[in-house]
């Protein structure tokens, strides 16, 4: 795994009993083991995205969370005696789960979950720890969090817990069917959905937080996942919600791909939940009140000839995404109504311009095409795509799109390392082939036929692995014998990256074409 970051109910009458009886115990999994009940517990809840650090064992914590009063470290879940939980008992742990008290540091910062995870049963508690006791211990010290005065007073929490946390269970509602129950606990609770996609996020499960509306996270924009049918999931099916939960792209006409902490949500959590689970919730965001996060505004002034942002997108964008922002179908996604386009905050969409995307859901990587414009430019496109072809959104504002260039660490942009391969078949088959030195000192006039060879032989290997992992390891081992190489300068290192893995994109899913129907990197032209 490569860790990277949307979403007919109906109230049905149903028995109060038999509400309780589906969004209660029985919900994770059909199993009498608690331990392998409380592992479905801990993917639902996406526990390894905080408590994992990128290339750290699994749950020893380290990861570092990002906040507007500081940097939070987060502590280690293992069994470990002496830096883990090997010397809790379960009451610590339910203290802490939900709670929001540890025995260690005392009142703990809302940036856990503990207002979503109050909502958690007993009994889904104790699997959940019966899980976490099972898993291998790590000995890993927690390292300091960066929080300044006066934020790093622990005590002064207690004002927050006052005005803002409800320790109490989840409770169904006797007007709403079972399947909706369900998908109340699943979202208000474990899921906690709201954490990210909240307006806002200090304010943690209150009625004050403007449920579900949208919001920064991290320096990407979660979007509003309200029945809306502009801004929301109002226009989505419940089939393309639940596909898009479950592989980050939905079918139909509804264009986008998942990226930043979505993306890694789906990958380590969602993907691996049960259909039925997806469809719950589903089900429950349908019965929330739909929420617009803005007024839409008149904005035609972007969608002209002569727009600011009209001319770089036709010389960066509109060979992927066409002049007409409808994309390429089954390899590049579409702009023209694309809801996360259109998100309150422009965040993501700077995001993704700056750092690309990986091979994701059978699309094509996206070139970290913004490591070539100004900010300005940057600026522009992006008001350009999000209020062109019938989209519309608030332009823009201040510094964000410095400040999303600055927080943009991708391998794809050249700013943060290679990759790493996770798969052991495509590493065994990288090393049998020989992959590291056919790439090594390669001509860019050279990625086609070199890929045409190097292509068949890997998959003649019998991997398992699937064409995007493919795509994505071929683009990692160009970086680790590539990115330092002084040829790949011109035009840059991030456009050079973007060409071979569209190459290997081609070669990957169209072998027949030899990549002479794939977009890459763009080159602009000379300013004098």
């Amino acid at each position: 795994m490569q860790r990277t970051n949307a979403l007919s109910s109906g109230r049905a009458a149903a028995p109060i009993l038999a509400g309780l009886l589906l969004a209660f115990p029985a919900l994770a999994q059909d199993s009498s083991d608690p331990v392998e009940r409380g592992k479905y517990l801990v993917t639902m809840g996406d526990c390894a995205a905080c408590h994992t650090a990128p290339g750290g064992k699994f749950l020893a914590g380290n990861y570092a969370l990002n906040m507007p009063f500081g940097v939070i470290m987060t502590p280690n879940l293992t069994p470990d005696k002496e830096t883990g939980l090997g010397n809790w008992s379960y009451e610590d742990f339910d203290q802490a789960f939900r709670h929001g008290y540890s025995k260690n540091v005392g009142y703990l910062y809302p940036a856990f979950p503990f207002g979503w995870f109050t909502k958690v049963t007993d009994e889904d508690t104790k699997a959940i720890w019966a899980y976490l006791q099972s898993v291998p211990a790590v000995n890993e010290k927690r390292q300091e969090s960066q929080i300044p005065f006066p934020f790093s007073v622990r005590t002064a929490l207690v004002t927050w817990r006052t005005a803002f946390f409800t320790d109490e269970r989840f409770k169904p509602d006797p007007n709403a069917s079972a399947e909706v129950n369900r998908g109340a606990y699943l979202v208000e609770g474990l899921g906690h959905c709201a954490m990210c996609h909240n307006e806002n996020k200090l304010v943690g499960n209150s009625s004050f937080a403007g449920r579900f509306g949208g919001g920064v996270i991290d320096g990407w924009y979660a979007p509003n996942i309200t029945p809306d049918g502009h801004q929301g999931i109002g226009a989505w099916t419940d089939e393309q919600v639940v596909t898009y939960l479950k592989t980050g792209t939905a079918p139909g006409d509804r264009p986008g791909v998942a990226a930043g902490p979505m993306r890694q949500t789906i990958m380590e959590s969602l993907s691996k939940v049960k259909e039925e689970d997806l469809k719950a919730m589903v089900a429950y965001l349908r019965t929330v009140p739909a929420k617009q996060t803005y007024k839409p505004k008149d904005l035609a002034a972007f969608d002209t000839a002569d727009a600011p942002g009209a001319s770089t997108y036709l010389t960066y964008c509109s060979s992927c995404h066409q002049p007409n922002g409808k994309g390429i179908e089954g390899a590049v996604p579409a702009l023209a109504g694309n809801t996360s386009v259109m998100s309150d905050g422009p965040e993501t969409v700077l995001r993704v311009i700056y750092g690309g995307l990986a091979a994701q859901s059978g699309y094509a990587p996206m070139v970290a095409i913004g490591q070539q414009m100004t900010d300005v430019e940057v600026k522009n496109v992006t008001d350009y795509i999000r209020n062109s072809w019938g989209n519309k959104a608030p332009p823009v504002t201040g510094n964000k799109a410095s400040e999303a260039r600055a927080a943009t660490k991708t391998m794809l942009a050249g700013t943060a390392p290679c990759a790493e391969i996770e798969q052991d078949t495509l590493k065994a088959a990288f090393d049998k082939v020989g992959v590291a030195a056919t790439l090594t000192g390669l001509k860019q006039q050279d990625f086609v036929p070199t890929l045409v060879r190097l292509v068949p032989q890997i998959k003649a290997a019998d991997t398992g692995a699937n064409d995007d992992d493919l795509v994505n390891a071929l683009t990692t081992a160009f970086c680790k014998v590539g990115r330092d190489d002084p040829q790949y300068a011109n035009p840059s290192w991030p456009a050079v990256i973007g060409s071979f893995a569209n190459v290997a994109y081609s070669q990957v899913k169209n072998p027949e074409k030899q990549a002479a129907n794939v977009p890459t990197a763009t080159t602009p032209p000379a300013k004098n």
